[in-house]
């Protein structure tokens, strides 16, 4: 190779090299752009995208957070009424829930969707506060405008992490009751997991409800279904309310949701368990 030509080549090598080197300095700050963004609230004084910061844990979840479009109505009712009625799951502190909801008992409902189950839950019930935890912000702003439509002020709405606020933040037999409404049944059979009702999620349930509260679960998905009720009937700190051992009707207090009215439309069969904490 003659002297021009190496020289060429070794031109050519170095451009590659500093092109390579921008090209990864871009991506790193394209990266930490989009972290900053995450952990950045979507509205000022609203929930918080990382409310659990530093308490996140490297352990499978058993929800995927969801970014989709705020409607006008659900940003005005997240501006105007999480201040009043919202908290951050952030795993500091221990709710004083006699304070936060007037001394009403209390019922954990984790998973609420769009919030048209829980709100009527409220209106029919006022004499019952709903501590509602969900991580999708459409939902929560949904579920704040219902309630203050309907007049309701025995919701409150946590954002986060449901295992983090059972673990850290609920005091002992402090609870009412539990309810899990069709959570995702992660159908997949290397996605079973990720199921919420596990042993272990149960372990954390137990001891914040008081003896006697009912843990209520429904879902549509009948293989969740069985499972739901062979690890709730193996857990010794849980008594099935049903006198056969198995599945119970449908309590008159659970809406029949447009979500499980298009499910029935199509054959699909609803379980409701209902047990209590011994």
């Amino acid at each position: 190779m003659n002297p021009t030509t190496a020289a060429a080549s070794s031109g050519s090598a170095a451009s590659d090299a500093t092109s390579a080197d921008e090209a990864a300095a871009l991506r790193a700050a394209s990266f930490e752009r989009a972290r900053r963004l995450r952990q950045e609230p979507r509205f000022p004084g609203g929930p918080a995208a990382d409310p659990a910061g530093s308490h996140h844990e490297r352990r499978i979840r058993s929800f995927q957070p969801r970014r989709s479009r705020v409607t006008t109505g659900q940003q005005d009712a997240l501006e105007r009424l999480w201040p009043k009625w919202g908290l951050d799951i952030d795993g500091k502190r221990v709710l004083d829930l006699d304070h936060l909801f007037d001394g009403l008992p209390v019922v954990l409902e984790i998973g609420f969707g769009m919030g048209e189950a829980t709100a009527q839950m409220a209106a029919d019930d006022p004499g019952t506060g709903i501590l509602a935890v969900d991580v999708h912000t459409p939902g929560q702003g949904n579920l704040l405008g219902l309630a203050d439509k309907a007049g309701s002020t025995n919701v409150r709405v946590a954002n986060g992490d449901a295992v983090i606020l059972l673990r850290e933040m609920l005091a002992p037999e402090s609870l009412d009751g539990l309810r899990v409404y069709f959570p995702d049944p992660w159908p997949k059979a290397r996605h079973h997991k990720r199921r919420l009702i596990q042993p272990e999620f149960l372990d954390l349930v137990a001891p914040v409800l008081k003896p006697g509260a009912i843990v209520h679960c429904a879902t549509d998905w009948e293989p969740y279904a069985e499972q739901m009720l062979e690890v709730l009937t193996a857990h010794p700190r849980f008594e099935n309310t049903a006198a056969d051992g198995g599945y119970a009707p449908r309590p008159a207090f659970r809406p029949l949701t447009r979500f499980e009215g298009q499910g029935l439309d199509k054959g699909h069969v609803v379980h409701d368990l209902l047990f209590a904490r011994i």
